[in-house]
């Protein structure tokens, strides 16, 4: 394993409200779409006075080929109603592994590799969903090499 490439840790996670946008988006327009749902439920949980309740984050369905199922939004205290472009939904409880990849999101596939294997290694099979944090990024953080995804991926 590279000095780039995070060692995944088990972790369990709490049920945890979130509000989102989901759709069906082609691999080459995710960064329009979650730029696009970012601000839309950011602007939705204002107008409901609902607080976020962590950093922004997309579950996806399924590993993504030509196009992918995914959700993007925030976590949220409290409840949000839904809206026509704003759903109410939940990260799951699971038990998990978990790793906090540094680098631009080309690279990101190595960081699923690893946590492949040590899903693997632990006698677990990976989930149809995982999702990441994006604990910084190209809004805040100019660098890619800089970039932090905190990576979860579910067991069964």
């Amino acid at each position: 394993m590279n000095a780039m490439t995070p060692e995944p840790v088990p972790v369990h996670c709490s049920e945890q409200p979130t509000a989102v946008v989901r759709e069906q988006v082609a691999l080459d327009a995710l960064t329009e779409f979650f730029g696009r749902a970012f601000g839309t439920v950011a602007a939705e949980a204002h107008a409901q006075n609902v607080q976020l309740a962590g950093p922004p984050f997309a579950l996806y369905r399924g590993m993504p080929a030509q196009t992918v199922d995914v959700e993007a939004g925030f976590p949220v205290a409290g409840t949000l109603s839904g809206t026509p472009a704003v759903a109410a939904g939940t990260l799951p409880e699971a038990d998990a592994f978990e790793a906090v990849h540094v680098g631009s999101y080309e690279t990101l596939t190595e960081t699923y590799a690893a946590l492949q294997d040590r899903i693997r290694e632990a006698g677990k099979n990976p989930s149809a969903t995982m999702w990441e944090f994006y604990l910084n990024g190209p809004s805040t953080e100019p660098d890619p090499s800089e970039w932090q995804t905190r990576v979860v991926w579910p067991v069964t």
